[in-house]
C-alpha cells in the first residue's frame, strides 16, 4: 500500500516509505510536495511536519547541522525508511556551476573534521562539503581549495551521520542557489537555535540598508529559480522511483547536471 492510499487519523504516519527526504526549508521543495499528505507529530520534544506520497516522505528540518540531524532522526524513528536523502539549496564552489544546476555528489565532506562519506552507486567526481555557516565569496574560495568540492551546503553531513548510525543508504541532491562569485548578505545572525530563519528580523535589517536591496532581490530571484529546478527534477525522480522495486538503484539516477 502506498502512502497516498492510506488514511491519516492525526496520530501518526500512514505507512512506511522506502525513501525519506530531509530538506532544510519548505520553499526548497514546495514544488514537489504541494499536494502531498501532511502529518504532524512530536519527536524528542519537537514538532515535525512530514509530507507523504506513495513511497516517499519529506521532512523540513531547519537550517544547519543540528536541525538536519534532529529531522533525520525523527523521520527514521517515525518511518523506518530504507534510504535517506539530503535535498535542498547549495552554494557553488566551482565557477562553472550556475543557479538552477543540479548536483548529486559522490562524496559528502564534513568541514568540521574533513571526514568523507561516499555515496553508493554514484561514480562522478562531484564532492559536496557541509559548512557550519552561510559561506560568502572568500569562504567559498577557501572551501574549494581545502576540500576540492564543487558545492557547499549546511546540512548534508548531518544527514549522512544519521543514516550511517542506523545503517541506512544515503544520497544527496542539491540545486545551486548562489554562484561562486555571489556574495550573500549577512544571514547567520537570523538563524535561531532550532534552524528557523527569522524572516521579519531579516527584513527589518535589510530595510535599513538600501545598499543591500539589489543583492537581496537577486538572492530571492535565484532562490525561486533554484526551487523550480529542484522541484522539477525531484518530480521526475519520484515518478521514476515509483516504477522501480529497489530504491537503492534509484540513487544513481540523481545525476549532476544542468536544469537549464
Amino acid at each position: 500500500m502506498g502512502l497516498c492510499d492510506a488514511q491519516w487519523s492525526g496520530s501518526g504516519p500512514t505507512a512506511m516509505p522506502k525513501v525519506a527526504i530531509v530538506a532544510a526549508l519548505e520553499r526548497e521543495v514546495s514544488g514537489l510536495t504541494r499536494s502531498w499528505n501532511r502529518v504532524e507529530q512530536q519527536y524528542d520534544g519537537r514538532r515535525f511536519v512530514f509530507l507523504e506520497r506513495d513511497d516517499v516522505v519529506v521532512v523540513y528540518g531547519g537550517i544547519g547541522l543540528d536541525a538536519a540531524r534532529r529531522a533525520a532522526e525523527a523521520v527514521i524513528a517515525s518511518y523506518h525508511p530504507t534510504q535517506l536523502h539530503s535535498v535542498g539549496f547549495a552554494g557553488a564552489l566551482d565557477g562553472e556551476l550556475r543557479v538552477g544546476d543540479i548536483i548529486a555528489p559522490s562524496v559528502v565532506i564534513d568541514a568540521r573534521d574533513g571526514s568523507r562519506a561516499f555515496v553508493a552507486g554514484v561514480d562522478n567526481q562531484n564532492a559536496l562539503v557541509t559548512y557550519m555557516s552561510v559561506a560568502g565569496v572568500q569562504q567559498k574560495k577557501q572551501l574549494a581549495h581545502a576540500f576540492g568540492a564543487k558545492a557547499v551546503d549546511m546540512e548534508a553531513a548531518a544527514v549522512v551521520a544519521a543514516a550511517d548510525a542506523h545503517g541506512i543508504p544515503f544520497a544527496a541532491t542539491k540545486v545551486i542557489s548562489d554562484e561562486s562569485n555571489f556574495e550573500i548578505p549577512e544571514m547567520d545572525r537570523f538563524i535561531d537555535g532550532h534552524g528557523h530563519f527569522r524572516t521579519v528580523n531579516f527584513a527589518v535589517f535589510i530595510a535599513l540598508r538600501p545598499w543591500l536591496w539589489t543583492r537581496v532581490a537577486a538572492l530571492a530571484r535565484n532562490s525561486r529559480k533554484a526551487a523550480r529546478a529542484l522541484g522539477g527534477h525531484l518530480e521526475r525522480w519520484v515518478h521514476d522511483l515509483s516504477l522501480r522495486s529497489e530504491p537503492v538503484a534509484a540513487a544513481g539516477g540523481l545525476h549532476a547536471g544542468s536544469s537549464k
